[in-house]
């Protein structure tokens, strides 16, 4: 009998602990982290690079300053209500339309103005933030989607997750959001993942609750054969990325906006491993492939290319 362990490590299986040990620890520097765990500074990072982020409409900072907005908000009828040191999508709020007092969520719900201010007071707390730590609000545009998702998105914003290591992108996956993640494209929430093949920037099944999937479980879609517009631009631009902070193992959330086309949401120090499970492919080979090399490329042009000749080189036979 062959032990599970055994059989992920030769499918080229990251595994919990060894992602942390072999490559957050080693390749994160502990003080490079508030870069990407703080988005206000990712996001002027990024715009300080020419990147494109969604608009910061105003960010709240204090209990007193909840009830000027109004005010801030101006003419914006949707809007996104985030952490600024949230993870994993908690705290997230998105507002798609404005009634007189009452505000629509992505979900189709509405909310009161009392209850989108407490929701903004529980942030200022701490409630969904990193260490339970206090925190501001940062209120921003709420991205309309590009309608090549329309069918496989429920009541929310599909991104796309890209691991780049070392500079290097070695997975991608779309992740759709469901009704089981209230419109939100975590997969820990119930979002699915569909993976994407790096190659020619089609998607393919994916996973939802851990489970193999090849359609949308509210739409009824199916996930593979959608081919992502501007395919190469968006590698490109998540090998940039790993340039504003230099953290050797990262995740990088991309959105399609209808109008303004590719938008960076964040860069996440520690993404998750369920990538592996949307794209059936391990993300060892890969990086290990990457910790052989003396050197990396400085080009992010030349990093695409590295990352997409890896992919062929070690594909499962």
């Amino acid at each position: 009998m062959r032990w599970p362990g055994t059989i992920l490590r030769e499918a080229g299986i990251l595994s919990m602990n060894q992602r942390n040990a072999d490559y957050i620890m080693l390749n994160n520097k502990r003080r490079l982290y508030p870069l990407v765990d703080d988005k206000l500074k990712t996001k002027e990072l990024a715009q300080q690079a020419g990147i494109a982020v969604p608009e910061l409409y105003g960010v709240v900072k204090t209990e007193h300053a909840i009830g000027d907005l109004e005010d801030l908000l101006g003419e914006h009828r949707s809007f996104v209500v985030k952490p600024a040191h949230g993870s994993g999508g908690n705290g997230i709020l998105v507002i798609t339309d404005r009634r007189q007092s009452r505000y629509v969520k992505a979900s189709g719900s509405m909310m009161s103005a009392d209850d989108l201010n407490h929701h903004i007071s529980n942030i200022l707390s701490g409630m969904f933030s990193l260490g339970g730590m206090p925190d501001h609000a940062m209120v921003e545009y709420c991205v309309q989607f590009d309608p090549i998702f329309e069918d496989v998105a429920f009541q929310g914003v599909p991104d796309i997750r890209t691991i780049v290591f070392r500079g290097v992108p070695v997975a991608s996956m779309v992740r759709l959001p469901t009704r089981a993640s209230d419109g939100k494209a975590n997969l820990h929430q119930g979002a699915v993942g569909a993976g994407i093949d790096m190659a020619t920037g089609l998607t393919q099944s994916g996973v939802c609750q851990n489970a193999r999937v090849t359609t949308h479980p509210d739409t009824g879609a199916p996930l593979a054969g959608i081919s992502i517009p501007g395919w190469d631009k968006l590698l490109l631009l998540a090998a940039r990325c790993y340039d504003l902070a230099a953290l050797g193992y990262l995740g990088v959330d991309v959105v399609l906006d209808r109008e303004h086309g590719p938008l960076v949401l964040e860069l996440n120090a520690r993404p998750g491993l369920s990538i592996q499970l949307a794209n059936r492919r391990g993300l060892l080979p890969a990086l290990k492939a990457i910790e052989r090399m003396k050197t990396i490329p400085t080009s992010a042009d030349e990093r695409v290319a590295l990352g997409l000749d890896l992919l062929v080189r070690h594909a499962p036979s």
